[in-house]
Order: C-alpha cells, then structure tokens, then sequence
C-alpha cells in the first residue's frame, strides 16, 4: 500500500540548541500527540528543505537523528515513513554535548571490510552457481537441517575442540535460536536454571519468554565456583545449567581446563545437563577443552557462526546429546521451521573452504588491536587479566560508582556501556562494573573517542556524577 505524502512543517519557533536537533524533537512530539500516525509519509529532504528555508544538509542530518531514535525508517524508492510503535528501533543515543554519541553497549563483532565481505560473498555464490545445487536450498529441508550443512557444522564445531557426528547436529538461525532449541526441549515453565551471577542478557530474556527461574551462582577470577554450583545441586531444585566459559559474557573469563572438569564432573554425578553457549572459541589460540567434551552425553553445544564470521549469516550448530536428538530437532521446526538454507550453504561454503579460516584469523587480530587501544587509552583502569582474544572489556568501576549511575553520566558524556546490574541473575555483586564493546564502533577511530570519553568520565567524581557520599 502506499501512502500520500504528509504536509507536515515542524514549528520551531519555541526551540532552542542545534536546528536538525530541534527538527527533531519537534518531530518525536507530533507522534507522540497522534499528529503523525503510524505509516505516514514524510516530506522529501528538498521539500521540508524550503518549506523552513534551511539546507537540504540540515534536513538530512534532522531525519538521520530521528531515526536513530527509532522514530522513522526509509525506504529506497518510497520515501521515509513514521514507524509504528512495534516496528524495532534504532539504537538512540542522545548525548548532551554537541557531539553525536558512539555506540559500546552491544556486542557486536567488529564490521568486515567492505572489500573482503563483498569478495566472500562473491566467490561463495559463484560456488554455488558452479555447484548447481539450488533446487534444494529453495525447498523446505529436514527438521534438522540440509545434511550437507549438518556436516559443515560438524566441521565447525572441530575448530571448538569437539569430534562431533553430523548426526548429531541441529541447523539454527543463530546462538539465540538455537538456546530457545536447547532450553525449550529440556525444561519446562517454572524450571529452575543455575547460571553465572553475571549471565548474557539474551539468556535473562529467554527465560522470560520460556517462564523459567534463574538462579545465579558465585564467580571468582576463574568463572563460576565449582563450591557453589555443588551446594545448588544438592539442593535439587535445578536440572539444568546455563555456562559461557570462554571469554564469558559479560566478564570476559576463560574458564581452565582444571575448572570444567570439576563442573562437568559434579554434572554428572548429579544428573544436571548442561547448556554451553560458545561463540568466541575460535578467537582464543590454545582454548581449553569444552564442558562437552567431559560430560558430552549431557551437554548441549552451541557453536555460533555470527560473532566469527558475519551476523547477517543467522546460522548456528547445536550438538546434542544422543538421546537428546529428536526432542532438539523437533524444537527446532516447531519454533522456526528451519534456518534459511542459502544462509546455511553460505556458511557451509566458507566454513569447507578457507574463508572461514580467514575470517576468524583477521576477527583475531582486529580484536588484539582493539584491546591495545584500549589499554593504551584506560591504562590501569583495565584488569591484568583481561584477555586480548575478546571483543568486550569488563571494567570494575573506582569506588563509590555504581554502574548504573556510571553508564548513565557516560551516555550524557557521549558513550554508552552496560552496568553489571543488567548483566545480574538476583543480587548484583558487589564490585561495580560495566561492560565496555570494543568491536561495535565500526572504525578504530571511532573506538578512540569512545575510549577517551569514557577516560574522563571515570576521572570524574564519583559522588558528583551519583550522589553517593
């Protein structure tokens, strides 16, 4: 359907600070008073240009900043609409100095070159025009997954540290998916998982979805406390555990080998399974063995593509447990059908070729150059021990911050960051923190300004910033 374009003329009169701000602004308050519905037409940049008698650059920069806000979305020939209220918006950060604010809350991967992703995804179609193996990719696939992929995945999963069967592997659209698999196979509404007391959001947000209970466990420098998650087990009230042990999100551990043993050790004895979320393995040289390997007849691998390769791929391998193969690929149509199988041969063709290896090697040092950065630019504000394989930083914060508060002044200060009161199963622990995304600022320049603008904000007095006295 297409819609009639709106005559629409902002009032500024009562504005005050930059003009493409306050266009803006006047925007986001006729929305929200129903004078601009859902699905309207905006005027074009050269219209609204000389109805207010600005530049055509300043229109330009007023639309970019709504729709930042999640106002507003363009389309490529149509024009640019008001977005409905359950449309996803954009990312808003709206700093109170001048400058536009740079984005360090999501975990992003750092952006491919647009050079390289481009002759990736050239040579993988010529692969596949040269294979003439479309007619499959367009068809509807086994509950499981195109078996071809399946044995990609088992490819895959070999560079995580597992001898995995094809026969075991479960095709997804992405680590998220294939937790919802996972989680929705083996537990029921009003289950109890044990996770670490800092756990991926992602995992809080299913377990809503799912009506599940968290309980979070202690962390030392090690990750989660083989003391602690002993005494949940013996309580009973847990069947399942949800562990992140390398480069865990949001803290950044890497759990020893020493350490998985004994958890996966007392998973056994108590009949808990396990879920292993794995994303970054690859990023680290010389990784410690997976939870899978010591109790594989209990856990539940995720080997994501999207922080490795690209996430616009949406492909991820669930290795399950033999017994727990049906339940997962039955899950796994029933929620999504199946993942797109031109996404999975993509991935498969990069993964039996050698983009893959390319990928993961370049991922790998960009993320080294990134944590360089940042330590040149924090210094002793960054922990000893904290890794150069990885794309997050966990940041204790200078007594009296909390984090909230510190993310807060550091958004007004033109950077946003995540507390660890986000990141927290039940209380939050003690040390305030917040976790710093080196790889979503697309250009290493942009990470720079960030880096330095969080530098002053953690100069800052505390007490002046939080009200903490």
């Amino acid at each position: 359907m297409d819609f009639a374009m709106t005559l629409w003329t902002p009032k500024l009169t009562d504005r005050t600070g930059a003009l493409y701000r306050s266009i803006a602004d006047t925007l986001a308050a006729d929305i929200d008073a129903g004078k601009l519905a859902p699905g309207t037409r905006l005027p074009t940049h050269r219209e609204l240009a000389e109805r207010l008698g600005v530049t055509v650059g300043t229109v330009t920069r007023a639309y970019a900043e709504a729709e930042r806000r999640g106002l507003i979305g363009g389309e490529v020939g149509r024009g640019t609409f008001v977005r409905s209220s359950g449309d996803t918006p954009s990312l808003s950060l709206e700093p109170e100095r001048g400058e536009a604010g740079i984005a360090m809350d999501e975990n992003w991967p750092p952006p491919l070159a647009e050079g390289e992703a481009r002759r990736a995804l050239d040579e993988s179609f010529r692969k596949l025009r040269a294979s003439k193996r479309w007619g499959p990719l367009l068809e509807y696939q086994t509950r499981a997954g195109f078996m071809p992929h399946r044995l990609a995945g088992a490819r895959w999963i070999r560079r995580f540290g597992l001898d995995a069967r094809p026969e075991r592997i479960v095709i997804c659209a992405g680590a998220q998916h294939a937790m919802e698999v996972a989680f929705g196979s083996i537990t029921r509404p009003g289950d109890t998982v044990l996770t670490e007391a800092l756990t991926y959001r992602g995992m809080k947000v299913l377990a809503r979805r799912l009506h599940l209970r968290l309980h979070g466990l202690p962390m030392d420098g090690d990750g989660l406390r083989p003391d602690a998650f002993e005494a949940a087990c013996r309580k009973g009230e847990a069947k399942t555990l949800y562990c992140l042990p390398n480069l865990q999100n949001p803290t950044g551990i890497v759990m020893p080998e020493r350490r998985r043993r004994e958890i996966a050790a007392m998973a056994r004895t108590y009949g808990i399974a396990i879920v292993e979320d794995d994303v970054y393995g690859p990023l680290l040289e010389g990784a410690p063995p997976p939870l899978a390997s010591f109790a594989p007849e209990r856990t539940y691998f995720i080997a994501g593509t999207s922080k490795l390769l690209a996430p616009g791929l949406r492909i991820a391998y669930l290795l399950a447990p033999p017994k727990g193969m049906e339940r997962m690929a039955e899950r796994a149509w029933m929620s999504n059908w199946m993942a797109a199988p031109l996404m999975g041969e993509i991935a498969a063709s990069w993964i039996c070729g050698d983009i893959a290896s390319r990928l993961v090697t370049r991922h790998r040092k960009e993320a080294a150059e990134r944590m360089g950065l940042a330590r040149k630019i924090l210094g002793t504000f960054i922990p000893s021990g904290a890794s150069d394989a990885s794309y997050h930083l966990w940041l204790p914060l200078p007594h009296p911050w909390r984090g909230d508060a510190f993310a807060a002044r550091a958004r007004r200060n033109g950077v946003s960051v995540s507390p660890a009161e986000s990141f927290a199963v039940g209380p939050v622990p003690c040390q305030s923190a917040i976790r710093v995304c080196l790889g979503q600022p697309r250009t290493q320049d942009q990470l720079t300004k960030g880096l330095r603008r969080l530098r002053e904000t953690l100069r800052e007095p505390a007490e002046a910033a939080c009200g903490i006295v």
